[in-house]
């Protein structure tokens, strides 16, 4: 009986530790960020996406990737503690015409499907 016992008491405190998971959540909305009419002489094309680790474990991103050579991301070296913050930087060439692109976050979040989180830069670059 007590080995019945000790056995529930491992199981429910592995279950326990297993279910530490880190969330990501972004403060732009829609994970968008709007760059509005700008012009290259005036704005250098720097936008910071800003996000919290709302879970209870460690966040890390380990990639964050362009849908082109114009948009530069950079993302945080280390793992994001839980209740924390972090950034992840856009730059964006300032090429005249519209922006429309797509950065994806690669990360342990378990709030997005395999951590995968899409993330929206958008405007207009005038002359």
């Amino acid at each position: 009986m007590q080995k019945i016992i000790a056995l529930l008491l491992f199981t429910l405190f592995s279950n326990i530790s297993f279910s530490q998971s880190a969330k990501i959540e972004f403060s732009a909305k829609e994970n968008t960020i709007d760059y509005g009419k700008v012009t290259k002489a005036t704005d250098s094309g720097i936008r910071v996406f800003e996000f919290t680790n709302t879970g209870n474990a460690p966040l890390i991103i380990t990639n964050v990737l362009s849908t082109c050579g114009c948009t530069v991301p950079t993302k945080p070296d280390a793992p994001i503690l839980p209740g924390k913050k972090g950034k992840i930087e856009v730059k964006y060439n300032m090429a005249t015409g519209p922006i429309r692109k797509t950065i994806t976050v690669e990360s342990n979040a378990a709030n997005y499907e395999g951590g995968r989180i899409a993330l929206k830069i958008k405007g207009e670059v005038v002359e």
